[in-house]
This record gives C-alpha cells, structure tokens and sequence, in this order.
C-alpha cells in the first residue's frame, strides 16, 4: 500500500433539504467538518452536455477513517469542497483493514 500525503484541507458537506413554505423543498449544504486529503486524478471526460459542454474528472480522496454513522465519516451523496470546487462523492470503503484510512471515489463536473 503506498503512503499518502495528506495536504489538502477539503470542508465536508451534506445534502439538507429545507421547506419552502409551498408543499416543496429547497435543497442546500451543510458543512459537516474540515477533513485533511490525499487527492489523486483518475480519468476524465468530455461530454456534450446541450448547449453547454461538461468535463468530468473522477478522483480518489484518501481522508482519515471515521466510525460509522460519526459526522465526520463521508458517505455516497454528500461532497468535498475546496474554494469554488466541489467533489461528490460516489463510494466510501476503508483503506486497510483497521480502517486508518478511506478511499473516496468522487468526480467533479466543470462547465467549458
């Protein structure tokens, strides 16, 4: 297992849906933590998106481990920010088997 460096400060966020006073919601994040990351690219794409064009990266983010249900602990649905950009996360496993560390596999999207 190679070592990871983690030098990235990511602020973790969640999903929470507030009424909207109609019968709807409105959706908005919550910052859940600031966790220190190892970001890694994978692979990327471009793809048409109708009048704007997307590129999409996926990453893995290797962060410290968290117990299950801790806020700290990232799940599939929530994201990592940092400054203007913003990773969700896609899958959650532990690292090694004493769970140290996570691996988060997440992808951002950028508008061309």
């Amino acid at each position: 297992m190679s070592r990871v460096h983690l030098s990235r400060m990511l602020v973790l966020e969640a999903p929470e849906r507030l009424a909207d006073g109609a019968g709807g919601y409105t959706e908005s994040w919550v910052a859940k933590g600031t966790l220190w990351a190892d970001v890694q690219a994978r692979a990327g794409r471009e793809r048409d998106g109708g009048e704007v064009s997307l590129a999409r990266m996926g990453y893995r983010i290797i962060v410290r481990g968290a117990p299950q249900g801790a806020a700290s602990r990232p799940v599939p649905g929530m994201r990592f920010r940092e400054g203007t950009r913003f990773f969700r996360i896609e899958a959650v496993s532990e690292r090694d088997p004493q769970g140290r560390t996570l691996t988060c596999f997440a992808s951002e999207e950028v508008a061309l």
